[in-house]
């Protein structure tokens, strides 16, 4: 079988299971209004929470670290690309957060991938929520640890699954989200840490959607649930809340040279662009000096849901700013965005095998410039589709 057929032989199941993909065209900056393949539209599917992608300040510092240093770092961090804006970030980065050492990755996919396996391996466990994002999935598959889920959220279960686990294995690492990417739900971040503490297991906190988003300062879901120890690994991103690109680790110095020895999703990667770099530790200062971005977001997601709950749509669990609209039905949700689409609003379906089957949704997020009247539309329009599908 050639690739032709094999490719034909793939697509022709996707396609007969209904869940076939396709990119589409995004003209112009990441902002409130973009034209999405061909019209102009009010953006709701976006990860650029806090509109900083195009802030004046963030596209200076990426242009002058352009045309100072390159568009490129020339190789890998071990090898020739690691620059002295990557150890800045990095500095700035363990000081925001207050932790002695930060290390950056490619992406938050590359940072599990190549982090969980350095912490685990054969012998010992994983345990993870039932509904964790996929780049913890593969990390947890790569390292050849047994892997133990405990449903969503279920505090009694992950109790008795780290118990479990701690005696039959040799080292046990919990990895969870702090904001669910689908649902919007920020986990129980201190009862989980502290559960984890009680049966001797490291902590992982992947807060991809939670950086620059959420707690006093920012610091996200940790921060926003009261949690000033305990978590071993705290995983974020540059390239949603801070609008620039790539992923980061911050901890220990051990761990810093720990994941430089052996994490190989850093070790045999080209180091993150100077431009980008640059772009999110200016990033990083703006989270300081302009915190009504957050509070606005914020803002803008509880009018949204609020708005929805009005017309009877029900957002649950979320409580963050990303409100998922369920339709239950894949065409269902699919067709609402189309139609959606043709009405200005770009907010995007989301099916299986992205979310279980059953539960496919709108999956939409506001950013913190969005205005009132803009959040009010948005929710009338998705009420009406909601209504529609009844």
């Amino acid at each position: 079988m050639d690739l032709a057929e094999v490719a034909a032989e793939t697509l022709a199941g996707i396609r007969a299971r209904g869940t076939f993909r396709r990119m589409r065209v995004l003209e112009g900056a990441q902002a409130p209004r973009m034209r999405v393949d061909g019209r102009d539209v009010l953006l709701f599917a976006g990860s650029n929470y806090l509109d900083l992608a195009r802030h004046p300040e963030l596209v200076e510092a990426s242009a002058r670290a352009a045309r100072e240093i390159g568009c490129a770092a020339g190789g890998s961090r071990l090898i020739s690309g690691n620059l002295g804006v990557h150890e800045a970030l990095e500095q700035e980065l363990a000081k925001f957060f207050e932790t002695e050492a930060a290390l950056a990755f490619n992406s938050g996919y590359a940072a599990n991938l190549g982090v969980i396996p350095a912490l685990v391996g054969k012998g010992d466990a994983v345990v993870s929520d039932a509904l964790s994002h996929a780049s913890i999935i593969d990390g947890c598959r790569l390292s050849r640890a047994d892997v133990l889920v405990f449903p969503h959220g279920d505090l009694a279960a992950l109790e008795t699954v780290l118990r479990d686990a701690a005696r039959d294995h040799r080292r046990v690492l919990l990895a969870i989200d702090g904001v669910y990417s689908m649902d919007g739900d920020v986990a129980p971040v201190a009862e989980m840490v502290a559960a984890a503490k009680r049966h001797g297991a490291i902590v992982l906190l992947d807060d991809a959607h939670g950086t620059g988003t959420l707690g006093a300062r920012g610091r996200g879901s940790a921060e926003l649930c009261g949690v000033t120890s305990g978590i071993d690994v705290l995983l974020g991103t540059l390239g949603k809340g801070l609008g620039s690109y790539g992923a980061f680790v911050v901890g220990t110095h051990a761990l810093r040279e720990l994941l430089v020895n052996v994490a190989r999703s850093f070790i045999f990667s080209c180091a993150l662009a100077p431009p980008q770099v640059a772009a999110a530790h200016a990033a990083l200062d703006l989270l300081r000096r302009e915190p009504w971005r957050r509070e606005r977001l914020q803002g803008n997601a509880a009018r949204l849901r609020a708005r929805l709950a009005a017309r009877g749509v029900d957002t649950r669990p979320s409580t963050t700013h990303i409100v998922p609209v369920f339709f239950g039905a894949s065409d269902a949700a699919m067709a609402a965005c189309e139609r959606l689409l043709e009405r200005g609003f770009y907010a995007q379906g989301i099916r299986h095998p992205s979310v279980p089957e059953g539960t496919a949704r709108l999956r939409l997020t506001p950013m913190a410039t969005h205005r009132e009247d803009e959040i009010d539309a948005l929710a009338d329009a998705v009420a009406d589709e909601v209504a529609r599908s009844r």
